[in-house]
């Protein structure tokens, strides 16, 4: 169980030697965040793995945890401890050290390619939120260990935690961790042909299925046919999902 912040700084993800001019060159990452996060209804922060603390933190995450982004900040990997319920911080240390396994087994130019993901719930009082969130690499150091993440979060469309996946940008194969094994396997994937992706997005963008058969000069038959093989070849339930898991496998 996480009983405090070091429990998520390992050796596997440990940084060295950050100067403070190295600091002052990353002003303009952080400038992009925040226009990022101005741009988007997910929530944005920065991790910092050589200070081991957050960079910076978006309004909205802040409205979701009842603090202000700059407490957040304040708070750093504290943020897991105070706002994740404590079974699923366990599950979070595991992601953690078998991610970070994993990232040191990649070449160290295809690196920056990936990006992590899995859901956990935030708790604020009464309300639970389940989320889903995105790690990404943004700076490495010269010997290819992350200085610097971008995170995201926003609303799960899933019902459990879990749902670990690292994917490299523009593969469709991905590696999926089993939390009951305790080892990564890798997935083939799966590919969306063009009226499926349409479909997708046009959900998307709240167009009913009547719009979507006109829009498309297809039958309603035809559109409903696709939804329905579609939920069966990712998986999942409803569209909601559906676009969770395209969001999260980079699919469209």
């Amino acid at each position: 169980m996480a009983t405090n912040v070091g429990d998520f700084f390992i050796g596997s993800n440990s940084v060295y030697n950050i100067t403070d001019e190295d600091y002052q060159k990353i002003n303009l990452l952080i400038n992009s965040a925040k226009a990022f996060a101005r741009s988007t209804h997910q929530c944005v922060y920065i991790i910092d793995y050589f200070k081991q603390n957050f960079l910076y933190v978006s309004e909205n995450l802040a409205y979701w945890c009842g603090r202000t982004s700059d407490k957040i900040k304040d708070f750093g990997y504290n943020f897991y401890l105070n706002y994740v319920p404590e079974n699923e911080q366990k599950m979070l240390l595991e992601i953690n050290k078998k991610g970070f396994d994993l990232f040191n087994e990649i070449p160290i130019t295809e690196r920056l390619d990936y990006t992590i993901s899995y859901d956990f719930h935030i708790v604020q009082g009464r309300k639970s939120r389940l989320v889903n969130h995105h790690l990404t690499p943004m700076v490495l150091t010269q010997d290819g260990r992350i200085w610097l993440a971008l995170c995201t979060i926003a609303m799960s469309a899933r019902n459990t935690p879990g749902y670990i996946i690292m994917k490299k940008d523009n593969s469709k194969s991905y590696y999926e961790y089993s939390l009951e094994k305790h080892k990564w396997v890798k997935q083939p994937g799966i590919a969306l042909n063009e009226t499926e992706r349409d479909v997708l997005i046009l959900s998307a963008q709240g167009y009913t299925m009547d719009d979507i058969a006109d829009s498309l000069c297809k039958s309603v038959d035809t559109i409903k046919a696709c939804k329905r093989a579609l939920f069966a070849k990712m998986e999942v339930k409803n569209i909601a999902e559906a676009l969770s898991y395209a969001t999260n496998y980079k699919l469209l």
